[in-house]
């Protein structure tokens, strides 16, 4: 699956203007995956995307903040849309298969989509960048626990889970998934979808409901 881009923000652009923007992004998300997020420059981004001046960014995103709410929408929607596809043939309702259907395609996600895991973690950690975009630790923080947070608590609800504080539980799954990710990038090597698994498994016990773990 290739990334996602935005075709809301292309609508009314021609055909050059929707190619260009999405060649920014493109090369937006490849610098700050290599460089790091406060390495990124719009020199480097120009040299990476093959623009002939910086100012062709400034035109399609105005300023700093615009390129980077352009960039973590895009790679938002790419996780989404992967969860989704991976999840499509989980009955919404049942609350323990999305959780399993969340943590095992979110270790899958390290795998398919590196680069998109690196700007996510290098967003997080740059959240306070004054020239950055003003809602960037929201929807970080919607990405890693925000949605899961919102299933345990209905499907506490609903006698699906047990008794546990649905937010230490939605930020220890967002924390296990980290860990993971640390492993994977120390050693490529190891058996991602055996680590989703076992997490789905750990998970899915620590939140049974009395007497059904």
């Amino acid at each position: 699956m290739r990334v996602n881009f935005d075709t809301q923000a292309e609508l009314g652009l021609s055909v050059t203007e929707a190619t260009t923007r999405a060649q920014i992004i493109s090369a937006t998300i490849a610098t700050i995956a290599d460089h790091g997020y406060r390495r990124t420059t719009f020199s480097k981004i120009k040299e990476r995307a093959g623009l002939s001046s910086t100012r062709m960014i400034s035109y399609h995103f105005t300023s700093k903040a615009g390129l980077m709410q352009a960039v973590l929408s895009t790679v938002s929607e790419t996780k989404t849309m992967f969860l989704q596809h991976r999840s499509a043939g989980v009955d919404p309702g049942d609350r323990p298969a999305n959780l399993r259907a969340h943590i095992e395609t979110s270790v899958a996600f390290l795998r398919d989509y590196p680069e998109c895991v690196r700007v996510l973690v290098e967003f997080g950690a740059n959240a306070d960048d004054a020239d950055g975009w003003a809602m960037t630790s929201v929807l970080v923080s919607e990405l890693r626990v925000g949605a899961v947070h919102r299933q345990l608590k209905q499907g506490q609800a609903e006698g699906a889970f047990g008794e546990f504080a649905p937010e230490v539980m939605a930020m220890s799954i967002a924390q296990a998934i980290d860990g993971v990710a640390a492993a994977y990038a120390a050693d490529p090597s190891i058996d991602l979808d055996r680590y989703g698994r076992e997490l789905a498994d750990l998970f899915e016990r620590a939140t049974a409901p009395t007497g059904k773990s």
